[in-house]
């Protein structure tokens, strides 16, 4: 088929890549029983911000409004037919619980690659023989979901996990059946004639910039590059996308890679710019506990840390991202806090402040924790409240107990105490739906 390249030498396995249609919309909509294909939904991180980002939009509002993810609130129309709304995101984890369950009837968990809340990897080669053909498979999981959750999927398939993908966001989602196979032999008439080398899962913007200014504007056009050319501009990357533009993957999802660096972090958007040094550390603090409890609830330490700061668009400057190494390892609260706030102190000059990003990396196993000679006392008294801390939080909630400078002017941790992954964990609906 290619040049050099021999497809029947080439691993062929039967994947599918399958997308829940605009989740957490359609979500919402099915809550409030209207089909999502017919839904004017529009789920927004939060109501009270003019900037609010759009986390999700209903197909008709994407195609009518243009209003998608990543849309902000204040281009949002005002329109009587748009019902815009709040996250849930206890819910939607829940029903990408239940969806995944419905997954595991046709796969192994080994053949089950959760890509992310809404989109998800099945490897079918070893239940074919089970379930039917691909497309058959594939129709079998559509009709299970719309009849136990009412949502509707779209369903890619081909040879391998790249194939698969590139079938589900330039066809499956695009067509009537929300169906799509790609395999090697229909390369030349699908792969090469993806519109944008920006839909090619893997280029970004940035690549697409350094192969345009290599004359390369296509994916027809990387796929008849040189390869060798490639590395040599773009390095082991060029090889990367000049054979994934010629469809070839040898990724099995069995054999998931795990990273040999981990790391814990949390993010924030601040709802406003502070200004105030007391209230820029009582949230620093907070979010540095919230990642330590993370530590110790997998048992894990960390032997260095990482602080990114945003400052506000009023600013000359962006801000900074610093990292200091700690001289042991450690989860406890009250040492990894003193790193981050000698961070802050050496780098912040009064700045407005908007976001704060926290990083605790180096991650390892909490058995190779060493307790050094004369601070072993203390570390193990400060060992055992932070675990009394996080025993009472677990079993009562995490504003059971709190440290004074929750309480503090600028403190975020009560208001996002109900938050999930950043975002409302419940709306208010879901709180009417409680009462």
């Amino acid at each position: 088929m290619g040049e050099g390249i021999d497809y029947s030498k080439l691993p062929r396995r039967d994947v599918l890549c399958i997308d829940v249609k605009s989740f957490f919309a359609s979500v919402e909509a099915v809550r409030r029983k209207i089909h999502p294909l017919d839904a004017y939904i529009i789920v927004i991180s939060d109501f009270e911000r003019p900037g609010a980002v759009v986390l999700a939009s209903s197909p008709k509002v994407k195609k009518e409004f243009g209003i998608k993810t990543g849309s902000r609130k204040f281009q949002i129309p005002e329109d009587p037919k748009l019902m815009i709304v709040e996250p849930s995101m206890s819910l939607y984890l829940e029903i990408n619980r239940r969806i995944c369950d419905i997954f595991r009837r046709f796969v192994a968990d080994e053949d089950l690659l959760v890509y992310s809340i809404d989109e998800a990897f099945l490897d079918i080669s070893a239940t074919r023989k089970l379930f039917g053909e691909p497309l058959e498979i594939a129709r079998k999981i559509q009709k299970t979901i719309w009849d136990e959750l009412k949502l509707v999927v779209s369903v890619g398939i081909g040879d391998n996990p790249l194939l698969a993908k590139l079938a589900l966001d330039n066809d499956a989602k695009k067509n009537k059946s929300q169906i799509a196979y790609w395999s090697y032999e229909d390369v030349p008439q699908t792969v090469w004639r993806i519109p944008k080398l920006t839909d090619m899962w893997g280029i970004s913007y940035g690549y697409e910039k350094k192969l345009n200014d290599l004359g390369i504007k296509s994916v027809y056009e990387l796929a008849h590059s040189n390869p060798l050319f490639l590395k040599s501009y773009l390095g082991i990357m060029g090889l990367q996308l000049y054979y994934h533009s010629w469809g070839v993957d040898y990724s099995r999802i069995s054999e998931k890679v795990e990273s040999k660096h981990h790391s814990y972090s949390k993010g924030q958007m601040l709802m406003r710019d502070y200004d105030s040094k007391a209230e820029i550390m009582a949230v620093l603090r907070e979010m540095v506990e919230q990642v330590c409890i993370r530590l110790r609830k997998y048992d894990m330490t960390c032997e260095a840390v990482s602080l990114y700061i945003s400052f506000s668009k009023h600013e000359t400057s962006f801000g900074f991202k610093k990292t200091k190494k700690l001289p042991r390892a450690t989860n406890h609260t009250s040492e990894i806090a003193l790193y981050f706030d000698a961070i802050f102190e050496e780098n912040w000059r009064g700045e407005l402040v908007r976001q704060i990003n926290v990083s605790c990396e180096e991650v390892k196993p909490a058995e190779a924790y060493q307790l050094d000679l004369f601070g072993s006392i203390q570390s193990e008294k400060t060992n055992k409240i932070d675990t009394i801390i996080d025993e009472i939080r677990e079993k009562y909630g995490k504003t059971s107990v709190f440290r004074a400078y929750n309480l503090s002017h600028g403190s975020t941790f009560l208001h996002r105490s109900g938050y999930v992954g950043g975002h409302k964990g419940a709306s208010s609906l879901d709180k009417e739906e409680k009462k």
